[in-house]
Order: C-alpha cells, then sequence, then structure tokens
C-alpha cells in the first residue's frame, strides 16, 4: 500500500493552519471540479484532492495521520500499524468499508471507524461528511432591509437547477452568510450531506445605491418645491411613507440625510432630482416664455 503526501496533494506545508488548509482545497476543488474541468485526469485529481481534504482538513484525522511521521514519501510503501489509534485497522469492518472512490491507503487508515459500529452494517466513525458549498445569492435591496422569504435557483452540475427558498433575516447585509444544513455536497462514503452557505449579493441594478453602510435613492421634486420648499412623500427602503422636508432655494444633487435608515446603524442619503414639467401645450410654452423673459437666470 502506498503512502499518500496529503500535504503535497494541496500544496500547502505540514505546519499550515486549518485556514490554510480549507483556503487551498477551495481553490483546487473549484479548478479540477468534474463540472467545470472537462479535461482528461481532472475527476481524478478531484478525488485526489478530496481525499486529502477529508483528512486535513479533520483535525482528529490529520493527527492520526502525522502519527505516522513526516519520514514517509508520496509513494512510499506503509503498511498497518499494529494497534495503532485506537484499535484495529485490519480488524472488524475494515475489508467491507465502502471507501466511496477513495484510495486503499485512505480505507485503510481512515475507513475502519476508530471505535466505530463493527460488520454489523451500522453507522461507522469512519463515514465522511460531504463537503459544504458556497454560492452567491443575488437579492434586491428592500429584501436586505425588510428580510423575507426568498427562492434561490441553483445549478445542480447537470445542465438542470434546483429551487431552494431561504429566509433573509431583516437587516441583512451584502455578504451575509446563511448556512442551509444538508444541501451541500452529498458524501462520498455514506456519510451526511454537507451545508451549502449562500452568500447574500445585491442585484446589480441595487449596487449603484449603497455607500458602505449607506443607501442612496433619488426624490423626484418639481421646481416650484425647490424654490418655495415643500414636505414631499418618501418611500423609504422598508416600504413605509414619511413626508420630507425639502428646503428653500434647493438644487439638484443636494443630498437630505435621514439618519438610521441605512444598514447596521448607517442612514439614508436622499439626493434631490428637480423634474421639470414638459412644454407640451401652448399655455406651457407660454409659461415658460413669461418666466424666461421675467426671470433671466444663467445656471451656468
Amino acid at each position: 500500500m502506498k503512502f499518500h503526501d496529503y500535504y503535497s496533494t494541496l500544496g500547502v506545508a505540514r505546519n499550515a493552519s486549518q485556514d490554510e488548509i480549507k483556503r487551498a482545497y477551495r481553490k483546487l476543488a473549484q479548478k479540477h471540479h468534474p463540472d467545470r474541468n472537462k479535461a482528461e485526469g481532472a475527476e481524478d485529481k478531484f478525488k485526489e484532492i478530496t481525499e486529502a481534504y477529508e483528512v486535513l482538513g479533520d483535525a482528529q484525522k490529520r493527527a492520526r495521520y502525522d502519527a505516522l511521521g513526516s519520514g514517509y514519501r508520496d509513494g512510499d510503501d506503509v503498511g498497518p500499524t499494529p494497534g495503532g489509534f485506537g484499535g484495529g485497522f485490519g480488524g472488524a469492518g475494515a475489508e467491507d468499508f465502502d471507501a466511496g472512490g477513495f484510495s486503499d491507503f485512505f480505507s485503510q487508515f481512515f475507513g475502519g471507524g476508530f471505535g466505530g459500529a463493527g460488520a454489523a452494517g451500522g453507522p461507522r466513525g469512519g463515514a465522511v461528511r460531504g463537503q459544504d458549498v458556497e454560492a452567491e445569492a443575488p437579492v434586491s435591496l428592500s429584501l436586505l432591509v425588510t428580510g423575507g422569504s426568498h427562492t434561490v435557483r441553483l445549478s445542480d452540475g447537470r445542465g438542470g437547477s434546483r429551487a431552494l427558498k431561504v429566509n433573509v433575516p431583516a437587516g441583512s447585509t451584502p455578504g451575509r452568510r446563511i448556512r442551509l444544513s444538508g444541501q451541500g455536497q452529498p458524501s462520498p462514503m455514506g456519510g451526511q450531506p454537507g451545508d451549502l452557505y449562500l452568500i447574500l449579493s445585491l442585484r446589480e441594478e441595487d449596487r449603484d445605491r449603497v455607500e458602505g453602510n449607506n443607501i442612496r435613492q433619488e426624490l423626484p421634486i418639481t421646481p416650484w418645491e425647490a424654490a418655495l420648499g415643500a414636505k414631499v412623500p418618501v418611500t423609504l427602503p422598508d416600504g413605509k411613507k414619511i413626508n420630507m422636508s425639502v428646503p428653500a432655494g434647493s438644487q439638484s444633487g443636494r443630498k437630505l440625510r435621514i439618519p438610521g435608515r441605512g444598514f447596521s446603524g448607517g442612514d439614508l442619503l436622499l439626493a434631490l432630482m428637480i423634474h421639470t414639467p414638459p412644454a407640451k401645450t401652448a399655455e406651457a410654452r407660454e409659461f415658460y416664455q413669461e418666466m424666461r423673459a421675467s426671470m433671466p437666470f444663467d445656471p451656468r
């Protein structure tokens, strides 16, 4: 049986932290996943990467693996250690363990169930949990603010998709992770499936409305409201309506601030936009002509 250098497979040092191992695995898994990489040998490479992470990504399995010693090199022969790791690499259940496509080395040292059930067919301690998966979930700004149910469609990797309902908590911010238990990758070895982590993001049409924790929103007003001042209705991101005071002499682009109506204590910034009535009738054109004559004004 050949020793597998899992550290070399993931391209990390033997003293790498768990976070470094996780990052290395994710990078390699994305590169070699069969759903993305159709090159010859990509699937086998993905299996090697997955096997390495199944061991090094688990603190207990990593400790058992490290106990083999650093003297082995990738490809060296290695045999069962009598009485090693809590008993019985070659004991009950070792031969009939379903390695799920993993190597003999993995099955021998990590598939027999360290203290797990024997050949009776019960769950073994060596059962491997499926990998966690991350996916981006673009949502509207109003949904982040108000919260509510949202349906996410995810590719199943086979040309189809699946729909999942997720509850978005009110007051969520872009980048928030929502965990859906058991919705990740299935276990390659009969264990529990992994989890799905949805990373909330803003839909493209809403992205320019956010400045840090502040939310920007345009407030259309008439020329007379801008010139004379007025109270105008405003619909907030959470759907509530208030009356906002527009100061006399306001110009387009002026920002009015409503404290605490943004993300995480941020503010709502209202950008005033003056809208001029169209001169579609003779009366309207005459009115503008009189305005031009009686109120000479050059904004440039």
